[in-house]
């Protein structure tokens, strides 16, 4: 009896592993180690925001609409919990997104602005600033485009045929993804130009 059931039970591995089921747990943690470092990269900007804040209105303080939509949308965005359970709730996960998107408007008005204050770009603290930020938004893409690649090959097994059987036996969903009107925009770095002339400053800031 028990050579028996431990029979059945090879053959209960067997086939969930044919239709999937290992699949489906290594790309569940692989869409979460993703986006850990998804979370990680955008935790990273948020920190440099208080003190390109403070150092941009010691010198350009009557600037207040743009740093306080700055430090308001930095707000927003600290008030979402980005738990795992974000990853299989659509609503909460575009809440998300909608949220980090706002801080990438509100950071690039920002750098706009401060093209007008020469003073303000040959600070050295500011050149610091600008420079963490702009390696944090090139991460930002790199964590993002491989986020969106774990989370389309999970979801291709959601829906692919035999594997689909083990999503629905299991109760596995397609999990949400970024969804841009064009990608390829947030993959750009943002533009840091310290030698851009006052008659371009309309073309310089941070590409969302």
């Amino acid at each position: 009896m028990r050579k028996l059931g431990l029979l059945l039970s090879m053959m209960a591995m067997l086939v969930l592993s044919g239709c999937g089921y290992n699949g489906f747990q290594s790309g569940d943690e692989q869409v979460k180690s993703s986006w850990s470092e998804v979370l990680n990269q955008y935790q990273r900007r948020a920190d440099l925001v208080p003190n390109l804040v403070n150092t941009v209105k010691g010198f350009a303080a009557q600037e207040k609409d743009v740093l306080l939509g700055v430090t308001n949308a930095r707000a927003k965005v600290g008030s979402i919990q980005a738990t795992p359970e974000i990853l299989n709730n659509p609503e909460a996960f575009a809440k998300f997104q909608s949220a980090q998107g706002e801080l990438s408007g509100a950071l690039s008005r920002l750098l706009v602005v401060t093209e007008n204050y020469p003073q303000l770009k040959s600070d050295a603290n500011f050149r610091d600033l600008q420079a963490q930020l702009e390696g944090t938004e090139n991460r930002i893409a790199v964590a993002r485009n491989r986020y969106i690649k774990s989370v389309q090959e999970y979801n291709v097994m959601v829906r692919s045929f035999p594997s689909n059987l083990t999503a629905m036996m299991f109760g596995y969903k397609v999990k949400p993804n970024f969804a841009v009107e064009n990608e390829k925009e947030i993959a750009k770095p943002p533009t840091v130009d310290f030698a851009a002339p006052a008659a371009n400053t309309a073309n310089t800031g941070v590409a969302k």
